[in-house]
Parts: structure tokens; C-alpha cells; sequence
């Protein structure tokens, strides 16, 4: 007997032991309901802020893509009006002369018919001549040429999910740079990669980051699946840092070995002979610090400028931007010769009016219109000292011709510095002026012939704009305060003809 009591008492203390692990457990599991209604509360809260977050990043990108409607919509109507305009005056003009040349034809006195007849016919051939190809196209479509494309963000809402939902794969490893295929040609950089050759680790894409050039943030340059990526419009004599990264749906891939490029000085250096006698002071402007800045990551202006009070106001920008020249104490001359870096540019047919007619390598321009005419350089600039000619080739009847530089967005069928969009002076045999958004400034004696060589001073540094004509300064300082991207740009018609000299 007393070994069975024994032995239950040994069983109800196992028992009293089991007893008091399930309290305890059914404690646990009463504190896992709270903490899973408070863990879903605040879950839920997440959430939402999540997808509100995204929400509100969609709305700030529709009202950015609601304004780029607005401005293609301005841009058309202002287009389309200018043109009623332009051709209203036309039409009026030729109305008046067909009344007047009906009203002669009708004059009873020979004499006087005789003596006009040979001027009127060669006036309606002319004004023929001005109704000619093109001026009745219209010269803005009506149709918005902008498709909006939401297929990837529509195919990245219906794949959000829960990472933790999903069977997760490994993140990708970090790629490799192939260097024996990463190069820079004048301010351009080409880089390619690839998988580590034992991973087996499914990558969606690549994510290209360089710096500024001047050591400052990385920024994505690109993202997609391609393993070699161009990258155009980099500042020259930069050095620039790359790096690539792999992503999928588990994640981002560390960071490649950063890659150091560097750009080149310029896009033809060479040894340069002047083809005349020139002095020092003037042959240093040739000297300049070439930028290319189509892509312009991270363009800085300081703000300031100073310059030396020289005897003559209308010396004062060139004489600046020489002494700038002078501190950085890299310009090497030998009587007439001068090895500097240049960043040579030639017209772009891409961006210019289709009446613009190119030859010499797109180095040479004209124009087959009676009206002016807008061409640009396919180099633009942000920063730095720059110096280029025009070559006058030909000039006839006296026109005026402008000269200067532009955005890339300038209107391209009216005179350089009839808009907002453009510096410039425009000049005939006698004269010139300056002009920016049709004001007309400092009218100067002095003007061009065939043969003549129009300088264009763009220093970035002290921000403003100089012009000279066959080597001396054409009045004062043209323009200052100037910030951004600027694109060498001349205007003409059919009676002038221009060269380019770059670098």
C-alpha cells in the first residue's frame, strides 16, 4: 500500500508539474493576442503611411508631367500664333502690291507704265520668291507627341507584396568591371560589367552611379538590364568615379570596385600656328577651359567676379578674363604657336531650322531663306572660358547677321536674341547691337565685311559675354549674370554665309 501511494504521489507531482507549465503557457499565449492585435495596429499604421507615401510621390509626378503638358501647349500656340502672324504681315504686303501693281496696269499713260513696269515685275518675282518652300506648312503639329509610360509602374503596383510572403532568393553579388572594356573618348565614358562567373544568383538589373567629377555624390546615371552603358556631355580634363550595382527581388547588391576615368583635355590637341602676327595679351584668349555639359551633373558658379579698371571701359571683360588666363599659369607660347586645350565643336544639323544649309564637315552654314535662320553648336558649356570665331564667307546686300550663344530650346525661325532664350549682337556693315529678348542695347560703329572674323568670349567663371570683330573688342561688356547651359549659335539668311573656327 504504501509503495502505490508512493508511486502516485511521484505521478501527481509530474502531473502538478504539467499543470503549471500550461498556466504558464496559457499565459504566453494570452500576451501573443495582445501583442499580435498591438503588432497589427502598428503594421497597419506602416502600411498605410507606405502606400500614402506612394500616393503622394504619384501626385507631385502627375502635377510635374501636368506641367510639362502646359508648357508643350504654350510652346504650340505661341509656335502657330507667331507664324499667323508672320504670315498675316506677308499676305498683307502682297495684297498691297497686287492692288497697286492692278491700279498701274490700268494707267493709261505708256511712259509711266514703262518706267515702273521693269521694278514692279522684279518686286512680284521677289515677293514670289518669299511665299516659297515652306512658308505655307504649318509649322507645329496639332497631335501631342507625348505618351505617357505607365506599364512598369502598373506591372510594380501589381507586384508589390510582401517580401516576407515569398520564398526569398539571395541578393545578387556585387558585379565585376571589365576593365579591359571601360574607356573615355573626348567627354565621353563607356563602362561594362558582368556576373561573377560562379554566381548563380538571378539579377533583374543594373545600376550605374558616377560622381560629378569634381568628387561630389554619386547619382544614377543609369538602370536596366544592359551590362555596357555611353555616357555623353561629361565635363573635359575631369576626373570621374564609377561604380555599378545589381539588384532582384530580394534586394541590392553591394557596390562594384569604384572605377576612376578620367576625360580628355580636349577632342584634337594639337599644336596650333596662328596665321598671323598677334600679341600676347590678345592671342591668350584663345586659351580657354573647355566644358562639355549636355549631361551637367552638378554644375557650380560661384557668383563673384572682379576685374582690374583698365583706360578703356570696352576693355575691361577681355582684360579679366586674361588675367584668369594668366593665374592658372598652363598657357605655353613661343612667338606665334600655342598648345592649349580646346574643345572643338562643328553646327548641328539635328537642332537647327530645316533652311539652314551645312557643308565643310557641318563647319560652314547658309541659309535658303530671306528670312534669319537659327543654327547651334553641338557643344554646350556651363562652366569655364571659352573662345570661338565666325568666319564671314560671303555677305551680300547687307545683312545683319547675330552672333552669340543660346539655350538649346531657342526659337530657330527668328533672329538670335528675339526671345528669352538667347545673347547675342547682331551687326551689318555699319553697326551693331546687342540684343536679348528683343531688346535692342549699345549700339556700336563698326561693322562687317566679307572676310571678316566676328570673336564670341564666353567666360563662365565671371559669367558674362564679350564680342569682338577682327580681333578688337565690339563694345562693352555684352551681357553678365550668365548661369547654365549655353550653346555656341549664330543666325543668317541666304545673303551671308558663315565658318566656324572652334578651338
Amino acid at each position: 500500500l504504501f509503495a502505490l501511494q508512493s508511486q502516485l504521489s511521484q505521478a501527481l507531482n509530474g502531473l502538478s508539474d504539467r499543470a503549471k507549465e500550461a498556466k504558464e503557457f496559457l499565459v504566453q499565449l494570452r500576451n501573443m493576442v495582445q501583442q499580435i492585435q498591438e503588432n497589427s495596429v502598428e503594421f497597419e499604421a506602416c502600411l498605410v503611411a507606405q502606400c500614402d507615401a506612394l500616393i503622394d510621390a504619384l501626385n507631385r509626378r502627375k502635377a510635374q508631367l501636368l506641367s510639362r503638358v502646359n508648357k508643350e501647349h504654350e510652346h504650340k500656340l505661341k509656335v502657330v500664333r507667331d507664324q499667323i502672324s508672320h504670315c498675316t504681315v506677308k499676305l498683307r504686303q502682297t495684297t498691297g502690291l497686287m492692288e497697286y501693281c492692278l491700279e498701274v496696269i490700268k494707267e493709261n499713260d505708256p511712259s509711266g507704265f514703262l518706267q515702273i513696269s521693269d521694278a514692279l515685275i522684279r518686286r512680284v518675282h521677289l515677293t514670289e520668291d518669299q511665299w516659297g518652300k515652306g512658308t505655307l506648312t504649318p509649322r507645329m503639329t496639332t497631335d501631342f507627341d507625348l505618351n505617357l509610360d505607365n506599364a512598369p509602374l502598373l506591372q510594380s503596383i501589381h507586384q508589390l507584396d510582401f517580401v516576407q510572403m515569398k520564398v526569398s532568393s539571395p541578393v545578387p553579388a556585387p558585379p565585376i568591371l571589365q576593365l579591359e572594356e571601360c574607356c573615355t573618348h573626348n567627354n565621353s565614358a563607356t563602362l561594362s560589367w558582368k556576373q561573377p562567373p560562379l554566381s548563380t544568383v538571378q539579377v533583374e538589373g543594373y545600376i550605374l552611379e558616377l560622381d560629378d567629377g569634381n568628387g561630389g555624390q554619386f547619382r544614377e546615371v543609369y538602370v536596366g538590364k544592359e551590362t555596357m552603358c555611353t555616357v555623353d556631355g561629361l565635363h573635359f580634363n575631369s576626373t570621374y568615379s564609377a561604380r555599378v550595382k545589381a539588384f532582384n527581388k530580394s534586394g541590392v547588391s553591394p557596390y562594384s570596385k569604384t572605377l576612376v576615368l578620367q576625360t580628355s583635355e580636349d577632342t584634337q590637341s594639337e599644336e596650333q600656328t596662328l596665321p598671323f602676327p598677334v600679341p600676347l595679351e590678345r592671342s591668350q584668349l584663345r586659351r580657354m577651359s573647355p566644358f562639355s555639359s549636355t549631361l551637367n551633373l552638378q554644375p557650380s558658379f560661384s557668383g563673384r567676379s572682379y576685374f582690374e579698371l583698365r583706360s578703356s571701359a570696352h576693355q575691361l571683360s577681355l582684360h579679366s578674363s586674361l588675367q584668369s588666363l594668366n593665374s592658372a599659369g598652363e598657357l605655353s607660347t613661343s612667338g606665334c604657336c600655342l598648345c592649349v586645350p580646346v574643345a572643338w565643336f562643328s553646327f548641328d544639323p539635328a537642332s537647327a531650322h530645316a533652311d539652314i544649309i551645312f557643308s565643310n564637315d557641318n563647319l560652314t552654314v547658309t541659309c535658303n531663306s530671306y528670312d534669319d535662320r537659327v543654327v547651334l553648336g553641338k557643344t554646350g558649356f556651363s562652366k569655364g572660358l571659352h573662345y570661338w570665331e565666325l568666319s564671314i564667307d560671303r555677305y551680300d546686300n547687307h545683312p545683319d547677321p547675330a552672333f552669340g550663344v543660346a539655350r538649346i530650346d531657342v526659337l530657330k525661325d527668328a533672329m538670335l536674341g528675339k526671345d528669352d532664350k538667347a545673347w547675342a549682337m547682331y551687326v551689318d556693315n555699319n553697326r551693331s547691337w546687342f540684343m536679348h529678348n528683343n531688346s535692342h542695347t549699345n549700339r556700336t560703329e563698326g561693322g562687317i565685311t566679307k572676310g571678316a572674323t566676328v570673336g564670341v568670349l564666353l567666360d563662365l567663371t565671371r559669367r558674362t559675354l564679350t564680342f569682338s570683330i577682327n580681333e578688337d573688342q565690339q563694345g562693352p561688356v555684352a551681357f553678365e549674370n550668365l548661369e547654365g547651359l549655353f550653346f555656341p549659335a549664330v543666325s543668317l539668311n541666304r545673303n551671308v554665309q558663315v565658318r566656324a573656327r572652334s578651338g
